[in-house]
């Protein structure tokens, strides 16, 4: 890898997905230790004027964006505010940004699955965020690759996965929507991605814009419940009976969590040659890791 890279969030789940894969492929990364408080304007302004990246990987605020339970609305401002600036920092700089996005910046209510070329329109404060950041990036730095990817999951232990797997712990059922579509994601196989692309932006091919991720096979919340359960009662003592269907339009979420959330990931894989890796096939190793870290 001729290019330096910078990876702000080394921290936490993906961020770490990402150090161990390099790491097996002989890639490395300056991951700086956030200040404190988290990167703001000001901490993001010293670093790139002193270490000046040839590309930046922007996991800063990546459980907020993709994990976070309950969502802080003056907490995603300061993260925008931040994130404009270092979106001006790598154009000043002449630095490659590569920014995570997600499935919610679609409002799910078509059936057929997302391209690139369709008009988000989020739902939640969530999605808008993320919706507001595209945007900025788009306009302010050229040289951007944006990844949306689909449900990621991660062995975080406050994490989507991670609730799902204590409550498995504590009650004899639990309801998930059997009327929700999309792609299950694993941490590792998004950082294969992200890997993928920054080999092939490191040949210098200009290949900006957006692109769409997501886990082989699209599924519901129900089956992928009930696919977790099954590896993961092998592992760990676990209270639930069963996984049963509940509707989309019953579920607490439901005026912020697209119904359809299916992503065609047709453009990275002829730009990029990625393909879809089967999410099943990753569970037990993510579930594996999951418990011995908890």
């Amino acid at each position: 890898m001729r290019m330096r890279l910078m990876l702000l969030g080394g921290g936490n789940a993906l961020g770490q997905a990402l150090i161990r894969l390099g790491a097996e492929e002989d890639i490395g990364f300056l991951a700086p230790r956030p200040p404190e408080g988290g990167w703001d304007v000001a901490s993001l302004t010293q670093l790139l004027d002193d270490t000046r990246p040839d590309a930046l990987i922007n996991l800063a605020y990546y459980f907020d964006w993709f994990q976070a339970e309950t969502v802080d609305e003056a907490r995603f401002n300061q993260q925008e505010r931040a994130l404009e600036r270092l979106a001006e920092l790598c154009q000043h700089h002449n630095i490659v940004l590569l920014q995570p996005s997600s499935y919610r910046v679609f409002d799910g209510s078509r059936a057929t699955a997302y391209s690139e070329k369709d008009e988000p329109v989020p739902l939640g404060i969530r999605g808008q965020a993320l919706r507001r950041i595209e945007q900025n990036v788009r306009a302010t730095c050229p040289r951007h690759v944006l990844l949306r990817f689909g449900w990621l999951l991660d062995d975080s232990a406050d994490g989507l996965l991670g609730r799902f797997l204590r409550r498995a712990e504590l009650e004899q059922q639990l309801l998930m929507a059997d009327d929700r579509r999309g792609n299950p994601t694993l941490v590792d196989d998004a950082a294969r991605v992200i890997i993928a692309v920054l080999k092939q932006l490191d040949c210098q091919f200009p290949l900006w814009g957006t692109y769409h991720y997501g886990g082989h096979e699209a599924t519901t919340p129900l089956a992928l419940g009930q696919a977790i359960i099954s590896e993961a009662r092998p592992l760990h003592k676990l209270q639930v009976l069963e996984v049963s269907p509940q509707a989309h339009a019953a579920r607490v979420d439901a005026a912020d969590e697209p119904q359809h959330a299916v992503l065609a990931c047709k453009k990275i894989l002829n730009t990029f040659g990625i393909k879809p890796r089967a999410w099943r096939a990753g569970l037990p190793a993510l579930l594996d890791r999951y418990y011995r870290h908890s």
